[in-house]
Order: C-alpha cells, then structure tokens, then sequence
C-alpha cells in the first residue's frame, strides 16, 4: 500500500471517527498469516469500548481493528466484514490466512476486520487447561480447570455474548464512518452476522451466511449427531467405489473394534511432533481417533484419508496417522480459539436452552456424550451474560443473502442453510457437492460471491460453475488414490 495513501485513508477514517464521538487512530500495520507466510499491508488501530455495555463507566477494553483499503481510488461507502466461528476464533486471523478469496471484493470496497471481543487480539479470554477437554474428559478435572480460568480471565466473561458484539460491530461502522456492511460469516460466525441483519437492519447491504449456525439450533448435542451424519455417509460412498470397497470392506465394524481396543488399552507412542519435530511420548487414546476423525471430517481433502487411517491401526497396528493427526489438530485448530470466550457464548445462548438431551442417541455416535457432559459442567459455573430476547428466533429480514452450505458438513448440515432459507425471502442456498464446513474458498465461490457483493442481485447469479465440484477420490494406501 502506498503511504500516500494509507495516510489518506487514515485521515478520513478518523475524522469519521471524531464525528461519531469515538476514537480509533489507525496506522500502518501487517496482518501476518497463521503459518508465518501470508503477510497483509493493513491499518490498525483499538477501539475502546465498556465492558458491560449497560454501564459507559465500566472498565474499558480494547477491540482490535484492521482495514484493507480498497484498491480503487473511489470506493464504495459501504465496506466488506468477515466474522469467524469457533465461538472464539479471530476474524482478523482468518482474513489473513485466506485474503485471496476476498480479492476481487477488495477491489472496490474496504475490507473491516474486527476481533469480536474475548478473541484474537480484542481482550482474549483464553482458558488452556480447557482445551484438554478435546482428548479427556472427567467431571472433576472438568470443573476444577473451569474453576481455574474463571479465576484467571482478565475481564468478566458475562459481556463476551454475541448480543453485545453486535453492538461492538455497529459502532465500529458508525465510527469509521461507513455507510453500511455487507457481511460474510462462516459457521458461528453466522450467528452473530444474522443478528446482526436483525439489530440493525438499515446497516446491512448484503449477508453472506456459510456453514449456517440456524439461530433457533442451539449448539451441543447436535454437534455428535451431524458428524456421525458425514462419517456414515463416508462409510456409504466408500462401499459404493469398487477400489475403496475392495481395500477397506468393513469400516463401520473395523471403526467399532478400534474404539474398543484403544478405551480398553490406549496405546504408548514415541514419535515426534507433525509441526515442531521435537520427540515426544503420546499415551494414545480413543479420544485422539475421534478428534481425528471429526477435524478430517471438515474438509474434502482430507476426509479421504479416513479409511486408510482407521484401516492401517486396525489391520496393522499402525497408530502413527492418528497420532500424528490429533497432535497437529491439537496445535492448529484448538490453539486458534479462546475457550474463555467460546464458554461465555454457549453457556449463556446455547446450554440452557437444551432441554432434554437423548443420551442414547449420542452413546450410537463415535463422538459420544463427553462433549455435552463436558460443556454442561463447565455451565455449571460459568456466569450467563446478556441475550437478547429474538436472538433465537429465526431471521426474518429481505436483505440480499447468499447461503452457502457443504453437503458433507459434519457440524451444520445444508439442512442448517434450508432452515435459514425458510424465513429469508429474498436469499438463495447453493450446496457445494462433496464439500466440508465452509466453501467460500471452494471451486467457484469467490467469483460467485464476489459478483454477489458487487449486484446483490440473487435471481441472475449464474451459479452452474459449482456443478464442477465433486468428491475426491479415496485415498486406498500411502501412496494416494488408485490411477
């Protein structure tokens, strides 16, 4: 980015920003990707807000913002917003690593970055010892390390709900003078992009909504089903395909034995670390297989290798993809979410509105009920924050919304997007065949929704070029898929 016009584009931003009454200095800064590769010209900058929305006089904290410029000289008023799921993951992070879906939208419009408070950079409420929860689970280890992070958070975990970041989102639009948002959310994030549309209907230009969280489904059990959904559809493709078949015949009943051989007698592992090289003994357990197969589960790439690793730690006792899998997952994915954050979300919007949870039907998952025994202990303690009262009923808006759903979606289904669809009048669901959770980056969709942002016109949007998308082919040894 020139300084010429960064420092432009600094000016005018916070000269809106004094308008508007707040503050948000921006300067020069680079986004850098989470691999330490992907590097981004941006501006920064903290916007002070209170902490409880209620009371102006309450502590402040400090959300981070960064803005893309666009690259026209005359751009339009309204900037393009990106909020990440988890609960707890950094838009500005996810930005950073996938920049070039966003880059014909870039071209005319700014692009708004905001760590949603308890995120990233934006006050973090991190719990470490609860990321363990994803490989074990006992009540009392449970409670204790919530009782731990509870202790340890530096702010109060009842104003990190998506009903007060909404309102983080508005005023950051009104302070850096923007007219209106269109806004892309990806899984969680979905939810707060729809409440977002409810809140402030005369803010929003254009929703994109992947990977819908239905805002009337609350997150938990659901969770255990949706990936059994994805893994038996596997299992299904796999018996149809004459070489995966012919290699791997007996999935379903392989998996089950090797839940039963690893609960009974987990499994003592030298190796070394997928990301570090540095040699380290695992204990490996039932737990490592079932994050494993879930994390796999959401993209396509990597969904056809789950045969191949269920087969080779059955058949030949060869425990080192799982392990070498569930020790990068651990790294990469739990690392990118605050749990302090994710915790305030579901405790206070999605747990006590379970109702009556069929233990049953979770026991006939691979996942089990850990996760929800798990979540329900840590509600247990942790305190409930602000929900608005429609926050759970679906969106009703005429907005212009795409909705993007994966048909192999192990944690929100299309059927998710259908539910969505319902009540949006003026929307249109595109299913990526074969594809996991999230397909913005998928095939054609950068262009779809690129041209969707630019006309918001859903009725002319040519969307045949998905028709390409497809399965990947089953990986059926170590060398990869059959000729």
């Amino acid at each position: 980015m020139p300084n010429r016009l960064a420092l432009v584009l600094a000016v005018a931003l916070l000269s809106a920003a004094q308008t508007s009454g707040a503050e948000i200095q921006l300067e020069d800064c680079e986004l850098v990707g989470s691999q330490g590769i992907a590097k981004i010209e941006a501006l920064c900058g903290w916007f002070e807000r209170p902490e409880d929305p209620a009371d102006p006089t309450s502590t402040h904290i400090s959300l981070k913002i960064a803005v893309i410029p666009a690259l026209s000289p005359n751009p339009k008023t309204d900037a393009f917003t990106i909020i990440n799921g988890g609960p707890g993951g950094s838009s500005i992070d996810m930005y950073a690593d996938s920049a070039q879906v966003f880059t014909s939208i870039h071209r005319d419009r700014d692009i708004l970055l905001i760590d949603q408070r308890g995120t990233g950079d934006s006050n973090p409420l991190d719990c470490p010892d609860l990321e363990n929860v994803n490989t074990s689970y006992s009540e009392e280890s449970v409670r204790h390390a919530t009782q731990q992070c509870l202790q340890d958070l530096p702010g109060d975990p009842r104003f990190y709900t998506t009903s007060v970041a909404v309102r983080d989102l508005e005023a950051a639009r009104e302070a850096l003078g923007y007219a209106r948002l269109s806004v892309y959310g990806v899984s969680y994030g979905t939810r707060v992009a729809q409440h977002y549309a409810r809140r402030y209907p005369q803010s929003i230009r254009a929703l994109i909504i992947d990977g819908v969280v239905p805002p009337e489904v609350p997150l938990g059990p659901n969770a255990a089903l949706n990936a059994q959904r994805t893994l038996d559809r596997l299992f299904d493709r796999c018996a149809e395909d004459r070489s995966c078949n012919t290699r791997f015949p007996d999935l379903a009943a392989h998996l089950s034995a090797l839940r039963t051989r690893l609960t009974e007698a987990p499994v003592q592992l030298q190796l070394d670390h997928p990301l570090t090289g540095i040699p380290e003994t695992l204990e490996l357990t039932y737990a490592h297989l079932a994050l494993t197969l879930r994390m796999l589960s959401y993209a396509p790439e990597t969904i056809s290798l789950l045969p191949l690793i269920i087969e080779e730690a059955y058949g030949s006792e060869n425990y080192t993809p799982i392990a070498t899998n569930a020790l990068r997952i651990l790294t990469q994915v739990t690392g990118a979410i605050r749990y302090g954050m994710h915790n305030s979300v579901v405790c206070s919007e999605d747990i006590p509105f379970l109702g009556e949870v069929d233990t049953e039907a979770l026991e006939q998952t691979y996942m089990g009920q850990d996760q929800v025994l798990a979540l329900q202990t840590i509600c247990e303690q942790w305190p409930q924050g602000p929900v608005d009262d429609d926050l759970r009923k679906p969106l009703d808006t005429a907005v212009p919304t795409l909705i993007l759903s994966g048909e192999e979606d192990p944690i929100t289904p299309p059927i998710y997007g259908d539910m969505a669809a319902e009540h949006l009048p003026n929307s249109r669901h595109l299913v990526g065949k074969g594809q996991g959770h999230g397909v913005v980056a998928r095939g054609c969709f950068p262009l779809l929704i690129s041209k969707f942002i630019d006309t918001t016109d859903l009725a002319t949007l040519d969307t045949s070029c998905i028709e390409r998308l497809d399965y990947p082919a089953f990986f059926v040894n170590l060398m990869g898929p059959p000729p």
